[in-house]
């Protein structure tokens, strides 16, 4: 599933495509992704307005628009889910099997394509309100992951994936921070040093920071093609072009030699997801009885 780095990439890459640009119209193919929003609401609500703006908030795309009679701006928005892509396409282009939401832009068509169909379009902004801090802003900080890791005896990695303690981190950039933080994805969130929590929030930034940048560099090669639509920068996507440099640390190397100290990356399941980690470079903590 696309992380933060890999859907502000996105949203760079689209808001200077589709600002200033009009609805002349709204199809939609999938229901299913517009949910709970009618799909009568989304073309009345849709058709004719202006998009202003896109910008990202933790994992969702927030696209703002302008609507004749509002005084408000409308808010859309997007999630990739695991197999989403958005893009733009020419008029005469023929759709994709799988677009689930198409917006007539003119001489171009707007299209959000989802395989599984995991993803949403739509006009139901309530989940914006249970995101914690952007783990790029100033209010995640050491204090702020002390003072909600104190809460919570989950293992650092599981509670890690939680949103509402920092927006927009996933399972493979979280196991690449505590790699780089040497702590175990193990250790219980409220046995963390302070000394832990201060690296954490730093190689949090770093790995994030590192992945937009790479990601930057790659062309997004959407629309008919065929070909990768530009996600996972940070790693080396199936079937991606040689450009796509190996980044990542622990992340889907189980069994291969760490890069810092050669022993054998691991992998374990936590909360239903893959987590790996080197058991040399980042030992459980030794709790006391």
């Amino acid at each position: 599933m696309p992380e933060l780095p890999e859907v502000e990439v996105l949203a760079r890459h689209l808001r200077p495509l589709v600002k200033n640009k009009t609805i002349r119209a709204v199809e939609v193919r999938r229901a299913r992704v517009i949910r709970p929003t009618s799909e009568r609401t989304l073309k009345n609500t849709l058709t004719g307005a202006e998009l202003i703006s896109l910008e990202r908030r933790g994992k969702y795309l927030i696209f703002k628009l302008h609507k004749p009679g509002r005084r408000e701006p409308v808010k859309l928005l997007g999630h990739l889910g695991m197999t989403g892509r958005m893009f733009l396409a020419p008029k005469n282009a023929a759709l994709p099997k799988h677009a689930a939401v198409v917006l007539d832009l003119g001489r171009e068509r707007f299209v959000f394509e989802d395989t599984r169909y995991f993803g949403r379009f739509t006009l139901d902004v309530s989940s914006l309100a249970k995101l914690g801090p952007e783990p790029l802003s100033k209010e995640f900080s050491a204090k702020h992951l002390a003072r909600e890791l104190a809460k919570s005896r989950q293992p650092i990695k599981v509670k890690l994936l939680d949103q509402s303690l920092v927006a927009g981190v996933g399972n493979i950039y979280a196991s690449e921070a505590l790699f780089r933080a040497r702590i175990s994805p193990l250790s219980p969130a409220n046995k963390l040093t302070s000394a832990q929590n201060l690296r954490l929030v730093k190689t949090i930034r770093q790995v994030l920071a590192e992945a937009i940048r790479f990601g930057s560099t790659v062309p997004l090669n959407h629309g008919q093609t065929g070909d990768s639509d530009g996600l996972f920068y940070f790693g080396r996507a199936e079937g991606a072009p040689d450009y796509y440099e190996e980044r990542l640390k622990v992340y889907d190397r189980a069994g291969r030699s760490c890069r810092r100290c050669g022993h054998a990356i691991k992998r374990i399941v936590q909360a239903a997801r893959s987590t790996f980690y080197c058991p040399r470079c980042q030992p459980r903590l030794r709790l006391s009885a």
